[in-house]
């Protein structure tokens, strides 16, 4: 399943890989556990069915996300669960606090084809809720299970995993399932070609960055780039580019020395004044603050 740790990528650009079934041979799903600056995330449309799982979490971060018209503000306090469907578009994914050990899971539609087969009837994970905070039992404990095979692997990993996998798509399907919701349109998108725009992206975001390189990158036109890249990451590139370069802003004052102003120029801005207001817009509070947090 390459193409969903591609989506990974995507999706959590910043977010740093602890462990991944990249390299296992799973056929039924794909995991990865990942850390996670604070800052805003620009979220694609997922292409197969998420559960996430907080590992560790933090007391008192939280994440707050806004897909199909719905708010969620939720703590993301170890054991905390998330739900998004395939072909959800979320607005907005913000994180308040660096998080620590969140589990990501991947289950494609070939599962839930398989499910239809079975009970003669058509399931659709597009159906799934998008939900926060669930209390599931059921879920934790599969992706605690999943979490020690990435952990450490045993003999009979993949036979596990793809069993967890299907158990894990019933219960969706029997618990989650709302067969009122209309049924989402997956856009096709080609991965390889986004994943070269992405890491140009995030090797030159120093530089000057023009919407005529990346579609070069892509090998598209101009209009037709920027709504492919819409569809994939699900902001326009622009608003992408802004929260990379902000988010290395924070890595900026939380680990250099560098002024103010340095960091400014650094990530484009042209002037302290406006990165000052465009950070303290997308964290929160002020560079100021923020360094004087992160130093405490």
């Amino acid at each position: 399943m390459a193409g969903v740790h591609e989506f990974g990528r995507m999706k959590f650009p910043r977010g740093e890989v602890l462990a991944s079934s990249a390299r296992r041979n799973w056929t039924c799903m794909a995991a990865e556990i990942r850390n996670h600056p604070a800052g805003e995330i620009p979220p694609p449309v997922p292409q197969q069915m998420e559960v996430t799982l907080a590992l560790r979490g933090s007391d008192a971060g939280r994440v707050e996300r806004r897909g199909n018209g719905e708010f969620q503000d939720t703590a993301a306090r170890a054991g905390t669960l998330w739900l998004c469907p395939i072909g959800v578009v979320e607005d907005s994914i913000r994180i308040t606090q660096d998080l620590g050990s969140i589990l990501h899971m991947y289950i494609g539609h070939e599962i839930f084809r398989d499910i239809s087969a079975s009970v003669s009837r058509a399931v659709s994970p597009e159906n799934i809720s998008y939900r926060a905070d669930i209390d599931d039992d059921f879920l934790r404990q599969v992706g605690y299970r999943i979490n020690a095979e990435l952990e450490e692997e045993t003999s009979v990993g993949r036979f596990l995993v793809d069993s967890l996998a299907r158990s894990m798509a019933a219960h969706l399907v029997t618990t989650y399932a709302d067969a009122s919701l209309p049924h989402r349109q997956s856009p096709i998108v080609e991965h390889a070609k986004m994943r070269r725009v992405i890491d140009y992206i995030n090797d030159n975001l120093a530089s000057e960055i023009s919407l005529s390189d990346l579609s070069d990158i892509a090998c598209l036109s101009h209009h037709h780039f920027a709504r492919a890249f819409r569809s994939a990451v699900g902001v326009p590139p622009h608003r992408f580019i802004s929260s990379l370069r902000l988010q290395r802003a924070q890595e900026m004052l939380a680990h250099t020395q560098s002024s103010l102003t340095e960091i400014a120029y650094s990530c484009r801005f042209s002037s302290q004044s406006t990165f000052t207001r465009a950070f303290r817009r997308h964290v929160g509070v002020s560079p100021g603050e923020y360094r004087r947090k992160a130093a405490g």
